[in-house]
Parts: structure tokens; sequence; C-alpha cells
């Protein structure tokens, strides 16, 4: 194990903690974070200084699925070799957050987005397009819950906007216990506001659609312009990927926050209990349900809908309740169903090896 009791002050001011000392060995390798990743690289900080590190080749063998391959933000162990800036990872400490999306497409697989995040804001623009949507606000939030980070909403770009004021009401209706911040990162408005949550040693990460202005935000608080940033298209309000990799940056206050590429498409990748979490006020309305497995369709006696039909619960909400509980039933089964048909190939090969072994041998001679 890590002889030290205490980590080096570099390490703290990373965002390690006692957490992070179960899974350390000395004689694998020395902890370091990941502070950007890369399709086969990743660059790694630990007290030694930064590094571009690969996978060695035992961890690669192991971490064959994304979700056990490094992102920004994992701690693991790593080698150095001396004045080289190349390191070898050979192992991934425990998380003890992720943000996790099934990765899109219909491939069965879980895709990190960042890990060990103290807090999550979820950045929508107030620019009058597309990138205030409800629905994928309650995505998102979706996502924070299933991640084990705190959230909060930011309203970016409310310059743009006559009345910003009515947008955060409408979150705060949405998510009564989640905090909202209204900004504008080219006049600095509310950044200071989104300063005030950043604790030294505590992680950070910004999340949300291309163009809405996520670098911006990111500058602001660095004081300085690092990140790359772009203009969205005049026609429909969308925007560009002006940042194409996740990086671990640390703020003058000792805070570190993480800046990511737009994610175009969420899907989710939980459980139902974080729908329940996602919809308190549906699932409190279905206690009152005439039967206890309403599922809030065309049951009789459905207190929901009836909420619905009196104006306490809009249409919209309840029409992304059912959309998401479908998307998330129909994730669970087809995740049964490659269990299962990987239990049959697995079986299937068992049984020819057996057969193999079994099967007499002839003499070269007869």
């Amino acid at each position: 194990m890590y002889e030290q009791s205490e980590p080096p002050s570099a390490l703290r001011d990373l965002g390690f903690c006692e957490f992070f000392s179960q899974g350390l060995d000395e004689h694998i390798g020395a902890p370091g974070r990941i502070v950007r990743d890369g399709r086969d690289l990743w660059h790694v900080v630990c007290e030694h200084g930064k590094f571009v590190a690969a996978l060695s080749g035992k961890f690669r063998q192991s971490a064959k699925a994304r979700i056990q391959q490094p992102t920004v933000g994992d701690w693991v162990l790593v080698e150095t070799k001396g004045a080289d800036d190349r390191a070898l990872i050979h192992r991934l400490l425990p998380r003890r957050t992720v943000i996790a999306r099934k990765v899109p497409g219909e491939n069965m697989e879980t895709q990190a987005v960042a890990a060990n995040v103290d807090t999550i804001f979820i950045v929508n623009a107030l620019d009058g397009g597309r990138n205030f949507n409800l629905r994928r606000i309650e995505r998102y939030l979706a996502l924070a819950r299933e991640s084990g980070a705190a959230a909060s909403l930011v309203l970016n770009k409310s310059d743009l906007c006559g009345n910003p004021q009515h947008y955060a009401d409408e979150l705060h209706n949405l998510a009564p216990q989640i905090p909202v911040y209204i900004t504008c990162a080219i006049t600095g408005l509310g950044v200071d506001a989104l300063r005030a949550t950043l604790a030294p040693g505590q992680t950070f990460v910004m999340i949300g659609p291309s163009g809405v202005g996520k670098s911006a935000l990111v500058n602001q608080l660095l004081g300085d312009e690092i990140k790359e940033t772009g203009e969205v298209r005049a026609r429909d309000k969308r925007g560009r990927h002006t940042t194409t990799y996740r990086e671990l940056l640390r703020l003058p206050d000792g805070a570190l926050i993480i800046d990511t590429p737009g994610l175009r498409e969420i899907q989710l990748w939980g459980r139902e209990e974080n729908l329940a979490e996602t919809f308190p006020d549906v699932e409190q309305l279905a206690t009152e349900c005439r039967f206890a497995d309403c599922r809030h369709e065309q049951e009789p006696g459905c207190a929901v809908r009836a909420a619905v039909e009196r104006g306490h619960l809009t249409a919209r909400r309840l029409d992304n309740y059912l959309q998401l509980r479908a998307e998330l039933e129909g994730l669970i089964e087809r995740q049964l169903r490659h269990r299962q048909r990987v239990e049959r190939r697995h079986r299937r090969i068992l049984q020819h090896d057996v057969d193999k072994q079994d099967a007499p041998r002839k003499d070269k001679w007869e």
C-alpha cells in the first residue's frame, strides 16, 4: 500500500483525498490524475510532473470495455520513466462519481464522460434557438443523478433574452431543489455567483450541447482566454464543437473544472429509481392512483392523468416521463437479450471444447 499518511500537497491540489488511498500500491505505480483524454493516449499529472501516458499491456487486456478505461478526472496508478515525458497507466483507482451514458447507436456499451466530479453545471443558452429545451434538461438531470454528483443549472447568454427570469422560474418549477444561475459569459454577469460555489480541491464539470458557451464560461472563471470559443449558426442557433476533447483545468482559487465537448445525443444508462428522482412530482401523484402498478396511460383512476386534466401537471412533463421510462425499459430489455446472447455464445464455446477433448483420437498410422 501507499505508505504516506497524507498525500503530497500537489496531489491534494488535484483533488486527492482519503477515498482514493484505498486502491494505492507503491509497487505498481504512483497516483496521478487524468487531466486530458484521447483515443489511445492520456495526459496525466502526478507529483513528478505532467506525462503523456498509455495503458500497460496487462491493463489494456483487462479493460476492454469503454467504462473500464480512464477518462478525464480519473485517478490512476502510473509508472513514470525518469526524465522522459512518457508513462504507463497500470491501474484505474475506484471512482467516487462517474458521468456515464450509453454510447450512441445500438452498441450496448457505456461511455464515461468524466469521473470524480463533485458538481455538474448543466449549461443551457437563452439565445432564442433550440439551446433551451426542458425535455433535454430533464435528460441531463437524470444523467447527473445517476452519476452521484450534485447538479446545478446554468442559463447562459442572458444578454440575448429579454426576460431570463421567466426561464429561470421554469427551471425552478421543473426541479425546485436544483440551484439555477443566470449568466452571460461575454459581460461576466453571474460568473461571480458561479465562482462562489467553487471550493479549492473540488472538481466541477460543464456539460451541455454545443454552442451554449461552456468554454466561454470556463475562460471567465480562469480569468484568461485559454479555451477556444466559436459562434453559433445564425439560421438555427446551433453550435459547432469548439472543444474537441475533455480537459481538467485548475482555476486561480484552487478549484478544478472540466470542460467537455457538446453532447449531441444523450442516451440514458441508469436505473428506474433515478427516473423517480428526476420526476418526484409524477411519482408523488402516482401514490394516489387506484392501481399500484398504474402506468399512467389508459388505466381508470389514474391520479397522474387527472392532475394533467386539472392543470396541476403539464402534459409535456408527463409525456417526457413516459418517454424516458419507455427508453429505460427498452434498454433493460436489450441488456437482458445481450447477456443471454453472450451466455449462449460462451456455452457453445465451452461445449465445443468439451466435445473436442472427448472425441476419440485416431492413430496417425491407422
